[in-house]
């Protein structure tokens, strides 16, 4: 039942319990302490708004910055990660596989803000060796959601 919880409110974080419990069936009290239990367990660790910040009048920019760093004896790369990411900017850190090390991504109101963080707080770290920064120019997909609309054809039909 776990997985099948998981994988409904991962795309809905939104359903009904009640509509859950139909969907899975099972009754709405297991459901409820399953759920429940998994925000116990930090399985579940919040539930978010996927925001099309695009359609609004409010600025805002994503950076995603490579970073090498060196990792530290006995802790690895969870040192540094720790300390990237307990900075407010900073919306998530990923250890990754490739050309770097880590994966961070921010928000800023603009360019200049973005980069900023990258130079004053980013790169003066003892650990970082370099970064990369990346800049999302447009979203046309975010976490499985297609947040690109179609144009629509404008023109009219010709018949003979």
């Amino acid at each position: 039942m776990r997985e099948k919880i998981l994988t409904f409110i991962e795309k809905n974080s939104r359903i009904d319990i009640k509509e859950l419990a139909i969907i899975l069936g099972e009754d709405e009290l297991s459901v409820a302490n399953e759920l429940a239990a998994m925000e116990a367990d930090h399985v579940i660790c919040g539930y978010h708004t996927l925001i099309n910040w695009d359609k609004t009048d409010i600025e805002k920019v994503t950076a995603l910055i490579e970073v090498s760093v060196t990792p530290q004896r006995g802790q690895g790369f969870d040192k540094i990660a720790e300390r990237i990411y307990n900075y407010p900017e900073v919306n998530a850190v990923y250890l990754i596989s490739g050309s770097y090390d880590l994966l961070v991504t921010i928000e800023g109101r603009t360019l200049r803000e973005a980069a900023q963080f990258v130079s004053d707080k980013l790169s003066p770290l003892e650990s970082v060796l370099s970064t990369k920064t990346n800049f999302i120019l447009k979203k046309y997909k975010d976490h499985g959601t297609i947040m690109a609309e179609k144009e629509k054809d404008e023109r009219m039909l010709m018949t003979p």
